[in-house]
């Protein structure tokens, strides 16, 4: 059960979180604690400090700031503001996980607690399995993985988020997973995310240098796993270049353990601007004539541009005996070995579908199994293990 707190004078603003959430939260009189010397205690008594806590801002900044920074590390702060854009960078800086307009209808308050509660629920899981942790981050570079194929319609992105939900299951609060595919991405859409940054407000905006205020634009997933989305409108999407996509990825590779980016079919320049910074590269294609066929072209255009990464793993989909290849024949044509092999499964268009990736929900098919492998030849040495959710979101 999450508990939420809501700090307004705006009776409205408060109708509006009845209308999004129903009675689950506490609300309490606005900041007017500007003279007050620990505004925190002013606000919260000698009451525990809940989840998530809402701030009304507007007029009363400073003072909100001030709270914001010292609840940032024990509670989900979110702001509410006129102008979400004048205060995003102070806002970002003092560990706010949100901004969202004073004018937000129901259904946008709710997708922002929404993602609240997946944060919640993803610190309390990290909280449950300290073990799991890898070494900090800090002071050393992550691995980037790409995900690339030659073709679209292989699989690639199921691949890409399955194997970036699997290193964030075996890794809390470590793993971010980039939609390179900046035009056409279907990351957001095969997570269930609903995100308010997208891959330009990340690349372009004001934390695309700023490694403090990086990781506060990101959107946590419930799995743990943190994401930039590809942009909804290709309009946005033109203004992100390669070099932005790689100052981007650089600067998140400092602050987590593996930075898993999904591409755009084909060799295009932010694919090249990904690749430059890739450890391991995953190549993915189809149990098909024109999909292995580009994997060949794909590989020897790496080659001869010598991008190809220290590590590489293949994959290949939709492994049915009924299409009139085999795993050696795509391996006499690639000159090369195979080292995932995915079968035809109903089961992946229905978790694609639902938004739920497959080592998300846990399944066991052989699908599954090997999505688990190829998140082994990635993080070899990682040990898994298992949990439940712990609370339900509303439908």
């Amino acid at each position: 059960m999450i508990q939420l707190l809501l700090s307004t004078s705006d009776d409205s603003l408060e109708d509006r979180l009845h209308q999004a959430i129903g009675d689950g939260f506490t609300r309490v009189p606005p900041l007017q604690l500007a003279e007050q010397d620990d505004p925190v205690a002013s606000l919260f008594g000698r009451a525990a400090i809940p989840d998530v806590v809402v701030l009304d801002a507007t007029g009363v900044e400073d003072v909100a700031m001030r709270i914001a920074s010292d609840l940032a590390q024990r509670a989900d702060v979110l702001l509410v503001h006129a102008d979400p854009g004048l205060i995003g960078v102070a806002a970002v800086r003092a560990g706010v996980r949100d901004i969202i307009p004073a004018n937000a209808e129901p259904h946008e308050l709710r997708a922002a607690l929404d993602r609240a509660a997946d944060r919640v629920f993803a610190s309390r899981v990290a909280q449950d399995m300290p073990g799991m942790l890898p070494p900090p981050v800090s002071g050393r570079t992550g691995v980037v993985v790409t995900v690339t194929s030659p073709k679209g319609g292989v699989g690639k992105t199921t691949v890409a988020t399955n194997l970036a939900v699997g290193l964030a299951q075996r890794f809390p609060q470590q793993v971010v997973l980039i939609d390179a595919d900046v035009h056409f991405g279907d990351v957001a859409s095969a997570l269930n995310l609903h995100a308010q940054h997208s891959l330009p407000d990340i690349a372009r905006g004001p934390a695309a240098r700023d490694s403090i205020a990086v990781k506060s634009y990101v959107t946590q997933h419930v799995t743990g796993l943190f994401v930039v989305p590809g942009s909804d409108s290709p309009a946005d999407a033109d203004t992100v270049t390669g070099d932005d996509l790689a100052q981007l990825v650089s600067l998140l590779r400092g602050q987590f353990a593996y930075v898993v980016i999904d591409t755009a079919p084909g060799l295009t320049d932010h694919t090249l601007a990904a690749l430059d910074h890739t450890d391991h590269l995953v190549l993915v294609t189809s149990l098909d004539v024109p999909g292995v066929r580009g994997l060949r072209k794909e590989i020897d255009t790496l080659n001869d541009l010598k991008m190809i990464a220290g590590r590489r793993t293949i994959v290949v989909n939709f492994n049915e005996r009924s299409r009139g290849m085999t795993i050696a024949d795509v391996e006499a044509t690639i000159r090369a070995g195979v080292d995932v092999a995915l079968p035809q499964s109903n089961g992946v268009p229905l978790s694609t579908n639902q938004g739920i990736p497959l080592l998300q929900s846990g399944g066991r098919d052989p699908v599954s199994k090997g999505l688990l492998s190829l998140v082994d030849a990635v993080a070899p040495q990682a040990q898994t293990s298992t949990r439940g959710r712990l609370f339900r979101r509303n439908p």
